[in-house]
């Protein structure tokens, strides 16, 4: 087997089990060059075995590490053990309901750099993001089938760590039925959203905020809502549920606003939704030119910086948009805000708020801190893993 050593001074955060070892902190590479995906061995500068994982060949992550037991080999037997151990977390959770939705499998935070596994109503959606897991397709795909028997197993890997890893797009069945264009589930607060698993954004649903929709809903009875950013309508719909008295829902996809229609429909609600397809920034500008006033906002943006060199950028947008929302609220108003830019710190994303909030001349108070749901656990040796930050505010 190759092994790898580092430099040194660069083993301490492998001996702190943090799973990625980046390309300068590699000394030299004793053995065969190593092939795309190949499991190789780290050691220290000194000579001391430290950890196993697998190589990525040109990837700025170099080796992402699987395991810390010199005996521990990386084979189908070590992938079926760290699968079962995720699914089993989720029903400890209670989350693997028949018609519900949930993250089963995620990636170094579950021990499996890489693999990303949704369950939709019994259908999985996985995503392989690395070399490594790129070509154990098949043994993931037989060991999914055999832990859970689904309808089907789609592979969405469109992300763009896929480019990183030097990897092309992937997508289409890779077992079984071929999962409907519309697919129905049901979320914690007993409610239905629709769902296209091939064409949704991620891997079709924004599952990270399922609780937090419930949180901020509490805020929503009798209130006169703006939902920014809406997607398939997650915010919107539980708002409706919870006794909105009327909600605009904002989004730049017409196909995402049919789903919410949907849903809305599945959910039998009787709140008026008012759906705006439109850049949010624009409209956040007009209604404000309008003297349009809410209750509640909220703001929950796709990913704003992919890299570090757009963070700057990314943190300008959501002083932005932050800024526009806490104009159109009432005295007491409610701001729910959001940002999953991992690379954006919870204390930076609370600084820009905090600066929008000097900029519209309004006291802000945070009341609830939010982040992503427990089927996306954090591995206290991966903290890269914890990339969601929520703020619900009153705004005076």
């Amino acid at each position: 087997m190759t092994t790898v050593t580092l430099q040194p001074g660069k083993e301490r955060p492998v001996v702190q089990r943090h799973p990625w070892v980046f390309s300068g902190a590699i000394a030299r590479i004793q053995g065969r060059q190593p092939e795309r995906g190949a499991v190789v061995d780290v050691r220290s500068a000194e000579g001391e075995w430290l950890a196993r994982g697998c190589w990525s060949a040109g990837s700025q992550i170099r080796i992402r590490l699987f395991t810390w037991e010199p005996d521990e080999p990386i084979d189908d037997a070590l992938i079926r053990r760290r699968i079962e151990r995720a699914i089993d977390g989720r029903r400890r959770l209670g989350m693997l309901a028949n018609e519900g939705a949930c993250r089963l499998i995620y990636a170094e935070s579950d021990g499996i750099p890489g693999l990303i596994v949704d369950y939709y109503a019994g259908f999985l959606v996985v995503q392989l993001l690395t070399q490594a897991m790129a070509q154990r397709s098949a043994a993931v795909t037989r060991i999914l089938v055999e832990t859970l028997a689904p309808r089907g197993i789609y592979e969405r890997s469109d992300a763009d760590v896929r480019e990183k890893e030097g990897l092309p797009p992937a997508s289409g069945v890779l077992w079984g039925e071929t999962p409907p264009a519309r697919l129905r589930m049901r979320l914690p607060g007993d409610i239905w959203h629709v769902v296209d698993l091939g064409a949704g954004q991620k891997t079709g649903a924004y599952l990270d905020q399922a609780f937090n929709r419930l949180r901020v809903a509490a805020h929503c009875n009798g209130a006169e809502t703006l939902d920014c950013f809406c997607y398939t309508g997650g915010f919107t719909i539980a708002a409706a549920r919870a006794g909105a008295r009327h909600i605009t829902a904002v989004d730049t996809s017409e196909a995402a606003l049919s789903m919410l229609r949907e849903g809305l429909t599945l959910n039998m609600v009787a709140t008026p939704v008012e759906t705006a397809p439109g850049d949010a920034f624009k409209l956040l500008r007009r209604y404000r030119e309008e003297q349009r006033r809410f209750d509640v906002v909220i703001l929950d943006p796709p990913k704003f910086a992919t890299s570090q060199s757009q963070v700057e950028r990314a943190t300008r947008g959501y002083k932005d948009i932050n800024m526009q929302a806490m104009h159109l609220l009432r005295p007491g108003g409610i701001l729910a805000t959001f940002s999953c830019s991992g690379l954006v710190s919870a204390d930076l994303f609370q600084k820009v708020v905090f600066g929008a909030a000097l900029d519209a001349h309004r006291d802000v108070q945070i009341i609830e801190r939010l982040s992503q749901s427990p089927d996306h656990p954090v591995l206290l040796t991966f903290p890269e893993g914890e990339y969601l930050k929520g703020l619900i505010c009153r705004v005076w």
